[in-house]
């Protein structure tokens, strides 16, 4: 067990040179009280009880032992292990395809371009996690896409990887392993994967893989083509033949610390598998084992030497202290609005809760949301809430609240006239003790309702006029006013003293008022929208000729790219 036994927090061991230190302190402090000064040497040992002195170094050795115990505590001495969920990040992965002329062979149906790019494909879908970059080589090396944990931005690229892109003929696999390590120590990693994707490979190629594995970089080969072979063209136009050297990338797999796997043989995912003897380079969940905290078992005879030590008296200061911790007032604030949100932005939401209630014809709704906020706007807005549900004495005591906050609001004014009209020509209903709406109070009452609707941009508090949610509702019935006002004066419906008969006839004339606005509506926007249309479809067309104008060269970017890449590290003789 005891050799078994570490420290999580070992520096806490430091500390424990304070007690020799402390007990030498005591040790010459006991003999140089300013009393003993002034009493002569040989009476001292009459004076001073042998159990005084004992009782002194008790104190002291027990103080001592709390202070030993409590670092040791502190240090987190552990015997057992524990296994815990870890994720493993894949370490970092820098693609090298081959876009030699050669990779246009077709002894690899369809062509080995094709099964290289599918075999790239199939490896980002697979990887979990973990950055990857695209490196394509012939002559030179040249970055596709730069170290990125987006494997979809990398596939992006895929289907412009042709040869003709290359701004140099030519094979070199050791360039694009060069240009691989630097690109994975220009992230910053020290540990990283490199995948080269080629047919054949020389003495500088396992050369350059041995440097990279010494500096802590795996290479590992995918090899493309057969042994057998097949004839190619290259950009020239001349023929030639070309097969894939097993032997050659094999020793290049070995000297790179990793795997080589042929296209032909295996699935391309398997040569990242982790090699015997090397860390895994998928991500994924693992167990790390991690040594466990027991120090908690030595506040057990902390406790005991602590209540010794509160007996003698030593602890009592600290246990007032204890006590009076809870008693320190707590920090004052203006006002605790909410966990989360401020008291403006509670109201706001109110006020949009009330806004679709009133939209969805839920009047009583809404007009309940208003009357939980302040102002004279949320007044005005419960008013009409409920003279939309037929509560005109309440929508008149609403008016009159708003009024009495903002007594300049017009709106509020036109429609409390007309509420309160619309009361006066309301027949009683028998059997009832408050009267009904009538046909033509109620309806011009709506209409007033919202032709007084905050047209003059009043909003809730504390947001903006162009976004306030009731102008919106408002300005709804100001429409409806317009056309409920558009009456003769004489022109009276007929009254009737059934309540259901004459809620169906608000509703069937409230109906034919919306469609009436529909139309007229429709009727004035169909030849702009008609136009707005023929517009649209005139630049579609035009942009599609546009667009068909221009050649189908996915890769042209990156052809432009590398030959600059290229005509730039011929200049500083890089190339």
């Amino acid at each position: 067990m005891l050799g078994d036994l570490h420290f999580v927090r070992p520096q806490w061991l430091w500390a424990l040179l304070a007690v020799p230190l402390l007990a030498l302190w005591w040790y010459r402090r006991r003999g140089n009280a300013a009393w003993t000064k002034q009493v002569d040497p040989h009476l001292l040992p009459h004076l001073v009880a042998p159990a005084s002195r004992r009782s002194g170094l008790g104190r002291v050795l027990l103080g001592l032992s709390i202070f030993a115990l409590a670092v040791l505590a502190l240090a987190g001495p552990g015997w057992r292990q524990q296994e815990q969920p870890v994720w493993q990040e894949a370490a970092p992965l820098v693609i090298a395809l081959d876009l030699s002329s050669a990779t246009l062979a077709e002894d690899l149906q369809p062509s080995r371009l094709l099964q290289a790019r599918a075999a790239i494909d199939r490896i980002l879908q697979q990887r979990a996690g973990g950055e990857v970059a695209l490196v394509v080589f012939a002559g030179g090396a040249h970055t596709v896409a730069p170290l990125t944990g987006d494997a979809g931005n990398v596939r992006l690229f895929l289907d412009a990887l042709a040869p003709d892109i290359m701004p140099t003929e030519g094979s070199r696999p050791e360039r694009a392993i060069e240009w691989a390590v630097q690109l994975l120590e220009q992230a910053g990693f020290d540990r990283g994967e490199v995948l080269l994707l080629t047919h054949d490979a020389g003495p500088a190629a396992r050369r350059a893989a041995s440097a990279a594995a010494r500096k802590g970089h795996r290479v590992s080969v995918l090899g493309l083509g057969t042994a057998v072979g097949a004839p190619y063209r290259d950009a020239a136009g001349r023929l030639g033949t070309t097969r894939m050297e097993a032997g050659a990338l094999q020793a290049l797999a070995s000297a790179g610390g990793g795997r080589f796997i042929a296209l032909a043989d295996g699935d391309p995912a398997g040569v990242l598998q982790a090699s015997p003897g090397t860390g895994g380079e998928r991500g994924g969940r693992g167990q790390v084992s991690l040594r466990s905290d027991q120090g908690y078992w030595l506040l057990l005879p902390l406790m005991l030497l602590a209540a010794l030590a509160f007996r003698r008296g030593a602890l009592l200061p600290l246990l007032a202290l204890a006590v009076c911790l809870p008693l320190l007032p707590g920090p004052a604030r203006a006002a605790d609005g909410g966990l989360w949100k401020r008291a403006d932005q509670e109201a706001y939401e109110r006020a949009l809760g009330a806004v679709d209630a009133y939209r969805s014809g839920e009047h009583e709704r809404a007009a309940r949301a208003w009357e939980q906020l302040p102002g004279a706007d949320a007044a005005y807005n419960r008013g009409n809430a409920l003279a939309r549900a037929g509560k005109l004495e309440e929508a008149l005591a609403a008016y009159d609240e708003a009024l009495a906050l903002e007594p300049a609001m017009e709106d509020a004014i036109v429609n409390r006239d007309i509420v309160r009209q619309a009361l006066q020509q309301q027949p009683p209903t028998p059997g009832q003790g408050e009267p009904e709406a009538g046909g033509d109070g109620d309806d011009e009452g709506e209409a007033e309702d919202a032709q007084g609707g905050r047209g003059d941009g009043r909003e809730p508090p504390g947001e903006d006029p162009q976004e306030s949610p009731a102008g919106d509702a408002t300005n709804a019935d100001q429409a409806e006013g317009a056309d409920a006002g558009s009456r003769e004066p004489g022109e009276q419906p007929p009254e009737t003293t059934d309540p259901d008969a004459q809620r169906q006839a608000d509703q069937a004339l409230r109906e034919q008022m919306q469609q009436a606005l529909a139309q007229e509506e429709s009727a004035g926007d169909a030849p702009e929208a008609e136009a707005a249309a023929v517009e649209e479809a005139e630049r579609r067309a035009a942009a599609d000729a546009w667009l068909r104008r221009i050649p189908d060269d996915p890769g042209g970017l990156l052809r432009a790219r590398f030959r600059l890449e290229h005509e730039r590290r011929r200049s500083q003789g890089a190339d």
